[in-house]
């Protein structure tokens, strides 16, 4: 089965049979071969129905989740949008893809190298960081389970910007799309409904302060 095949089975099988119609995702995640921003390693697995572990501690999300979030997200040609957890590059190549202006940011050595590998522009910073200096964000994407959202973070989105990642509550992930509510000492969350319950794995530095104990 060619590249371009297992795209398209990924789509009629993991895609549409949870309500993804959107014509632009399924454009971009038709066209782009995934396995092209995977460690050689993986690229067997590129379209697996599965989180993949590309690093310590990091995790690309489901294709169906995020083709999900991106659906829910109403993404438009000309969006400005920043990725956070860039890893190889694939989300940003399909929001470019999409029409969209986007900011990566990526902290870990070797992704770095596989997304310029991959020849996606991803930019080197602590993910906690963001990137203000293109602020402020029509939409902030988040490749990976998270808490909340750092007040540096939150700062980099226009006012009525919207927010899309997997929200981790008691080891339980739930997919979200909506604008930020200030949370506790300045962190926010997203607010809105959230609409996919996923087995989520976390992306380092976004977990709620932990009240010390003895």
């Amino acid at each position: 089965m060619t590249s371009a095949q297992r795209r398209q089975t990924m789509i009629n099988s993991q895609l549409r049979t949870v309500g993804v119609i959107d014509p632009a995702v399924l454009a971009a995640m038709a066209e782009i071969p995934r396995e092209d921003f995977l460690p050689p390693a993986l690229r067997g697995l590129a379209y697996a129905d599965a989180a993949l572990e590309i690093a310590v501690r990091r995790w690309l999300l489901e294709p169906m989740v995020l083709a999900l979030l991106l659906q829910n997200a109403r993404v438009v040609p000309g969006d400005k949008i920043l990725v956070i957890g860039a890893a190889g590059g694939y989300t940003a190549a399909v929001l470019r893809h999409m029409g969209a202006s986007v900011v990566a940011v990526e902290s870990d050595p070797g992704l770095l190298e596989l997304a310029r590998t991959s020849g996606t522009d991803v930019m080197e910073a602590p993910l906690v960081a963001g990137h203000a200096a293109a602020a402020p964000y029509d939409l902030i994407l988040f490749e990976g389970a998270i808490e909340t959202v750092p007040a540096a973070i939150a700062a980099q989105l226009q006012p009525h910007g919207r927010v899309a990642a997997v929200v981790r509550d008691g080891g339980i992930g739930r997919a979200s799309v909506g604008p930020l509510v200030t949370g506790p000492g300045g962190s926010s969350r997203i607010g809105g409904l959230p609409f996919l319950e996923v087995a989520a794995k976390p992306l380092p530095g976004f977990e709620w302060p932990r009240a010390f104990a003895f």
